[in-house]
């Protein structure tokens, strides 16, 4: 071994000293050297000094911003213990003609719902929440929801709920709590009421009963009102302890620090036409109200610390989020025979229709969509993802051991170029990466 670990210190100067000054060898020695190199080589990736071919990923990338289909993209592959590519094109501003660079600030909206999810998840270890408790007895407005049958005379049809919600049923979007953009029947209900199409609400109403159906909604804001009455935190401050500080997440935030405010990427808007508008940058306005189902923003690089995490099966470097056990009990099916991950849209403004891989039944965990059978050319079965809705995508699949993120800043979700940027980013990942 000493003999070994003199060789490679060998191979280590000789690969980063100028060629003039490698000293002479013998064949015999040379041939030592190059397998020594080849054993460095694997050394070093596990270490995460060395990266993938990055030619295919750059290509994808790159090409999609020369030709004018997004403006700018970060994007970042990592497997447990290594970031293995990285890449940041295009403008952050293009107004201001601010080059992308991979510290940029994106506002993630609804990938923070799988970080509020470990949240609860951590208080569910301590005995703090329970997965099938109604969650009533620390929020008593969520009693008092009730269902909406949709309308007569023009009236809207309430009933009481037939179940009560549980943690169990946030977690999975099977609670009745929707999103006005995705319910025509709730989004009548809102002007009815003189009420913003965009609010959320832990009094309801619901649109079917607790457990009927998966429908995507607010239900991960009250997953974080649920930490905050438990913990006798902010949601904020529950995350920087619990989360961020021990992950080393420096660059995620509910309000972005003044002195990272020209690191926040600008957001665009897609128009009728097909062409981008971009909206001028200015200062974020302070927020004291949390929102545990969309309000973060991060980079790249921290969220693949958070992926990492969970590939490891709870623990990054020294850092224990989770157990193991409650890993696995978040990234398996929760939802029985219901499916997953289909977006039918009366808002055209907010979101595209949506269905991630069409043909594809799939499930949820506790805060992650998962499919489950592969995606040809791209993901292995039983990967889990999510999605923000300016675009930001991830996605992490335990079979191959390797994580990915790709970060766009684009309005409505699930723009159609953004979408092809995902798609041959991730078939280019995975022509890419080796098999484990």
């Amino acid at each position: 071994m000493e003999s070994i670990a003199q060789d490679v210190s060998q191979v280590k100067h000789i690969t980063t000293a100028p060629v003039l000054k490698c000293p002479a060898m013998t064949s015999r020695s040379v041939a030592r050297v190059a397998v020594l190199t080849v054993l460095l080589a694997g050394l070093a990736l596990a270490g995460g000094v060395v990266q993938w071919d990055r030619t295919p990923i750059d290509a994808v990338l790159r090409g999609a911003v020369e030709r004018g289909e997004i403006p700018g993209v970060v994007a970042m592959v990592a497997t447990p213990d290594a970031v293995v590519y990285r890449g940041a094109f295009g403008k952050r501003d293009v107004s201001q003609e601010v080059a992308m660079t991979e510290d940029t600030i994106f506002r993630v909206f609804s990938m923070t719902k799988p970080i509020t999810s470990v949240a609860a998840m951590q208080l569910v270890e301590q005995g703090k929440l329970t997965l099938d408790d109604p969650v009533k007895k620390l929020l008593p407005a969520v009693g008092s929801a009730k269902v909406l049958e949709g309308f007569r005379d023009g009236e809207p049809q309430l009933r009481p709920a037939h179940a009560d919600i549980t943690l169990r049923h946030l977690l999975t979007h099977t609670s009745g709590y929707a999103y006005a953009f995705l319910s025509q029947d709730l989004h009548a209900y809102l002007l009815k009421r003189g009420l913003p199409p965009s609010m959320t609400g832990d009094d309801g109403p619901l649109i079917f009963d607790p457990g009927a159906k998966w429908w995507y909604g607010s239900s991960t804001d009250t997953v974080g009102r649920l930490v905050e009455k438990v913990s006798g935190l902010s949601l904020e401050e529950y995350f920087r302890r619990n989360i961020f500080q021990p992950l080393g997440m420096n660059d995620s935030f509910f309000n972005v620090p003044g002195g990272d405010y020209a690191r926040i990427v600008s957001l665009h808007q897609r128009q009728a036409d097909g062409s981008l508008r971009e909206d001028p940058r200015t200062p974020p306005k302070p927020v004291s109200t949390f929102s545990g189902g969309g309000g973060l923003s991060s980079t790249a690089g921290d969220y693949v610390k958070f992926m990492q995490m969970l590939l490891q099966r709870g623990s990054f470097r020294k850092a224990r989020i989770l157990r193991p056990e409650t890993v696995a009990m978040m990234t398996r099916n929760q939802i029985g025979d219901l499916q997953a991950g289909r977006l039918k849209v009366v808002m055209p403004q907010v979101s595209n229709e949506v269905d991630f891989y069409p043909g594809i039944v799939h499930k949820f965990g506790f805060g992650f969509l998962i499919n489950p059978v592969a995606y040809e050319g791209r993901r292995s079965a039983g990967s889990l993802a999510w999605a923000g809705a300016a675009n930001t995508y991830f996605w992490i699949d335990p079979e191959r051991k390797l994580c990915a993120v790709l970060m766009m800043q684009i309005l409505p979700f699930f723009d159609k170029d953004a979408v092809t940027v995902l798609r041959d980013f991730e078939r280019a990942v995975y022509a890419t990466a080796p098999r484990r």
